[in-house]
């Protein structure tokens, strides 16, 4: 028998001697918890697997208390947050039969922060695999960033590195990269964020399930372990994750990483497609669960496949296939290796997967020691045991393991007490601090602003069309799009796919469009608007692509539970997102909640917080995927409609940010108050209006205004794409459109709304449909032929600007900012 701790028989500090010592995640509150549940002192195995699956990353011990007030329900949604991955419908065919979009939403922030590369490529990785086990085909990827300011040359490394490290394993992958944002601020410096998403497709009726079927017990269903030799990379990554970076400790949080090999991976794709070819067509689908080795290793990935259905399971670590030999049970148990999986089936399945694996795909050839091997059994009585050597590592409930620690900590508002900065405009010159600026000099400002510059040196090398199905690629609108079912056949890797040949032809052309947002500076102001302003902007990025909303999914970074005010700005950003999707209630239904991430104790060395970041992502539906439009201006003489009425929202803006650095003062030192408050109701009828209006042809363009408000949007759809610059210019006259606010609010607010670009035969109409929907809509210029910016009020002329200069900085400016050395 493997030796126990002496959790019972310790003092409070000899207890948490020894949990420092074993490098375990327990607080000593917790770790006497376990003895409760055990009756016993625990092996050390037992307090490694307790310190994992109690982790903030594994038990949402702290915020799952919140998380039930997430509306998951609606008429689209197939499956909700209680596996890996929630899935929506694209189609609207009869039950049973709907095409699933797959969607997935991880973080991997505290590996990125040390060791960058390797942390977003595996973290790419284990976001792809979380949604193959749902018996997905992965269609594509997205990624959110935050990163520090670019001050020094660590911010700027791991900057260049994580984005190298998405592009190095999502690319091999033949995984298109469908979009994603990218943001810099100080509150980023000493943890990054790297929030990613991966999207797969899948019909409702061959979904695979992360839970072992009713029978599993009784028959005795095979536990299979499939994929690389387990290691000691990522020992303890939940752990390290749901716990403030330690610079003392950086040797131990590097081991905690894991080492990414994208190649094994994509053998991995490609024989597990081929698998549910196999599955499907011998009608074995519910026969089988599926889980990826994440978090917690062998063990999350058995136990909680079988708890939730009473059963148990006993697991022989001496049959894992282990690339370094003499390893103890705990790592064997609990390693965070990558590209696994495990696969729970019926014992007639299991010599045709083995053989699957091992000798049709020669998984041994992929990589050292890599292969399929079956490593135990599911059991009746509930309770979770692990051998090694012939001794028990391990003998728990299993339902002790994956529920057993939750809290109700204390939470407390903290007040914002800033003001909006004072100042002044007249005409074209803004006076602030004694200073004058031309509305001009601010925007060449927000242009070189490393977030409002272009972010093509982050994005250049991810591969945004290898599947061949990208309709609008990353960077080309509000939202990529997909047209996922044109050509069903290509995704078939087995002989045949049974009933895939039936595509009804009206679903042929259906488009699913993605789309993110999260502005952490917001949340320096207001918590809750940070979190409903996430939710409000992804689904007008969706929207501006022709796209209607079908599901949310959130990924929710902030600091301490422990720190009541801390654990607040967790609560209120739940609450922002869960009242802006159900106040946005298309068809009378919520933007359901289908899947989502928490990531706590994202601190900096001083205790203190990073900014609340609640990253919204959406999936939107288009009938007809070859309607979507970009955000181009395509041909002169089209009309500019805006939708949606300013507001003086400056509060957090890019706008502020730019005044900072003209002035030469700190990061944030200019932030206000007056963050933007969307109103869920306007939102939807605008969202309905520009959805309609480009499903029935009318909108030849279309962006969303958010950061950098108007003023960008409109500059933002003369840039080229694909390397085409139509020479198009735009002209927009601001008079009239908010009477009281000053120009430059009016310029830079960042309230949301459109631009519509519409041509002159349709603007009748496109009036008329507006009205119908109670939208005001504001007639405010049109594209040109003279490759310029050009903005008036009235018969004043406030902007303009040859293009050719003003995308010359937004393009190069990124580049500058990080080749810049340290003055």
């Amino acid at each position: 028998m493997q030796a126990t701790l002496p959790f019972t028989s310790a003092t409070d500090a000899e207890l948490q001697e020894i949990l420092s010592k074993e490098r375990i995640g327990l607080t000593v509150e917790e770790a006497r918890k376990i003895t409760t549940f055990l009756g016993r002192d625990p092996t050390i195995t037992e307090a490694v697997i307790w310190g994992i699956q109690g982790s903030e990353h594994c038990s949402y011990k702290s915020s799952r208390r919140f998380l039930k007030s997430l509306p998951t329900e609606n008429k689209h949604i197939i499956l909700g947050p209680r596996e890996d991955s929630g899935i929506v419908a694209i189609t609207d065919g009869p039950k049973g039969k709907r095409w699933g979009l797959v969607i997935a939403h991880e973080s991997h922030n505290s590996p990125s922060q040390i060791v960058p590369f390797e942390g977003a490529a595996t973290g790419v990785g284990g976001v792809v695999r979380d949604v193959l086990c749902m018996g997905a085909r992965v269609i594509g990827c997205m990624d959110m960033l935050r990163f520090g300011d670019l001050s020094t040359e660590e911010s700027k490394t791991i900057a260049s590195e994580a984005a190298r490290g998405i592009a190095g394993y999502g690319n091999p992958l033949g995984i298109p990269n469908m979009g994603g944002d990218v943001q810099f601020g100080p509150a980023y410096n000493t943890c990054c964020l790297v929030n990613a998403v991966a999207l797969g497709l899948v019909r409702e009726d061959e979904v695979i399930h992360s839970t072992v079927p009713a029978e599993a017990g009784e028959v005795g269903y095979d536990i299979i372990l499939i994929g690389k030799a387990t290691d000691r990379s990522g020992f303890g990554g939940a752990s390290f994750s749901s716990r403030p970076i330690d610079e003392q400790l950086q040797d131990e949080n590097v081991g905690a990483v894991q080492e990414p090999n994208p190649f094994l991976e994509r053998v991995l794709l490609a024989s597990t497609y081929a698998l549910f070819d196999w599955l499907a067509a011998t009608k074995n689908l519910h026969r089988v669960s599926f889980k990826d080795l994440g978090a917690g290793g062998v063990v999350c990935a058995s136990v909680e496949q079988v708890a939730d259905e009473g059963f148990g399971a006993v697991v022989d670590l001496d049959k894992v296939h282990v690339g370094i030999p003499d390893l103890p049970a705990q790592v064997i148990a609990c390693a965070e290796t990558q590209e696994r999986l495990c696969w729970i089936v019926h014992p007639e399945l299991t010599q045709h997967i083995l053989k699957h694996y091992n000798e049709d795909w020669e998984l041994p050839r992929a990589a050292p020691n890599a292969g399929a091997s079956c490593i135990g059994k599911v059991t009746t009585d509930g309770m979770f045991r692990l051998t090694h050597k012939g001794d028990i590592v391990c003998e728990a409930k299993a339902t002790d393991i994956t529920s057993g620690l939750q809290y109700v900590r204390p939470t407390a508002p903290r007040e914002w007490k800033e003001k909006e900065p004072v100042m002044t405009a007249n005409g074209s010159a803004v006076q602030i601090a004694g200073t004058s600026f031309t509305l001009s000099d601010i925007f060449e400002a927000m242009l070189r602003h490393p977030n409002g510059c272009s972010r093509q040196p982050i994005t250049l090398h991810y591969d945004k069309s290898v599947i061949g199905n990208s309709i609008v690629e990353a960077g080309e609108a509000d939202a990529g799009v997909l047209r996922p079912l044109t050509d069903l056949q290509s995704y078939v890797l087995g002989n045949s796919h049974p009933g895939w040949e039936n595509l009804p032809q009206k679903d042929e052309h259906v488009g699913a469009a993605f789309s993110c947002s999260g502005n952490g500076r917001y949340g320096k102001i207001s918590p809750y608007w940070q979190g409903a302003n996430a939710v409000t902007e992804s689904i007008r990025n969706c929207a501006a692509v022709g796209a209607l909303p079908r599901c949310l999914t959130d990924c929710l970074n902030y600091g301490n539970p422990e720190v009541p005010q801390q654990l607040w700005e967790l609560e209120e950003g739940v609450r922002g997102i869960a009242d802006a999707a159900r106040g946005i209630a298309v068809d009378g239904e919520p933007v359901g909640i289908v899947s989502g991430n928490v990531s706590l104790y994202k601190c900096r060395p001083d205790g203190s917080a990073i900014d609340p970041t609640a990253i919204v992502a959406c999936v939107g539906q288009l009938p007809d995927a070859r309607k979507a439009v970009t955000m181009q201006l395509c041909e002169p003489d089209v009309q500019i409609y805006l939708i949606g009425n300013r507001k003086d929202e400056c509060g957090a803006s890019l706008y502020y940010s730019a005044l900072e650095q003209l002035l030469g003062k700190p990061w944030d030192s200019m932030i206000g108050c007056n963050v933007p408050q969307p109103v869920f109701a306007d939102v939807l009828s605008e969202v309905t209006v520009v959805t309609k209006a480009i499903e029935a042809e009318l909108v030849a363009a279309c962006h969303d205004i958010s950061e950098g408000g108007l003023l960008m949007s409109a500059f933002d759809m003369t840039l080229p794409q694909r390397g085409i610059d139509r020479g198009i210019g735009i002209e927009l006259n601001i008079a009239g459109i908010a009477d009281g606010l000053r120009s430059d609010t009016v310029l830079f607010s960042e309230t949301g709304g459109f631009l519509c670009a519409v041509k002159r035969d349709y603007c009748p109409a496109f009036e008329t449909l507006c009205k119908e929907y109670g939208v005001n809509p504001h007639m405010i210029g049109s594209s040109t032929s003279a490759s310029s910016l050009v903005i008036r009020s009235g018969e004043e002329v406030l902007v303009e600007e040859p293009l050719s200069q003003l995308q010359e900085i937004h393009k190069t400016a990124l580049k500058q900012h990080l080749q810049q050395k340290k003055q």
